[in-house]
């Protein structure tokens, strides 16, 4: 083996424990128990979409539902679904938009970004005593690190997948 294919295959070999680890990390993070542990901290009763829907529309200004669905890659019936549950529950609204005045956006309320801020607190406070022993020094490059590996992610989100032929 030539020194160029061992330093692809040792490039190989470390993409692929990095998409394992985060595949594992995406899995923690995401299942059903942690999110129970979650809601009952911040004392709310969301389900997980609807915890997604409201973290998002958070962090941007007001949306159409169909903009919405598009960005969480689901189904705009979902979030309509959702949207509706959200509503009735006070922690969004639709309002005109600005753009269209036959369209609606969704925007939270002031119940919705209270709860918004105690889902995160938890959140931190979870992410916190998991990382309780990092030094400083490591939480910092972790933190440069994942925010590098997100806006590369964003880049290439649109970029062809090469799939190698099979076996």
């Amino acid at each position: 083996m030539s020194a160029q294919s061992s330093a692809a295959a040792s490039v190989s070999a470390t993409v692929a424990e990095i998409e394992r680890v985060l595949t594992r990390v995406a899995y923690l993070a995401g299942r059903s128990r942690q999110h129970d542990r979650l809601m009952a901290a911040a004392g709310l009763t969301l389900d997980r979409a609807a915890v997604a829907i409201l973290r998002h529309i958070s962090e941007s200004e007001p949306l159409r539902p169909g903009v919405l669905a598009v960005r969480l890659s689901v189904e705009a019936s979902h979030v309509t679904r959702q949207i509706r549950q959200l509503e009735r529950g006070g922690y969004v609204v639709r309002v005109a938009d600005p753009d269209d005045r036959r369209a609606q956006r969704v925007q939270l309320t002031e119940v919705g970004a209270a709860a918004v801020d105690r889902i995160r607190e938890v959140g931190r406070q979870g992410m916190g005593m998991a990382l309780v022993d990092w030094s400083d020094e490591d939480l910092g490059q972790l933190a440069a690190l994942f925010r590098r590996l997100v806006d590369d992610f964003v880049t290439h989100a649109e970029d062809p997948l090469e799939v190698p032929a099979a076996l």
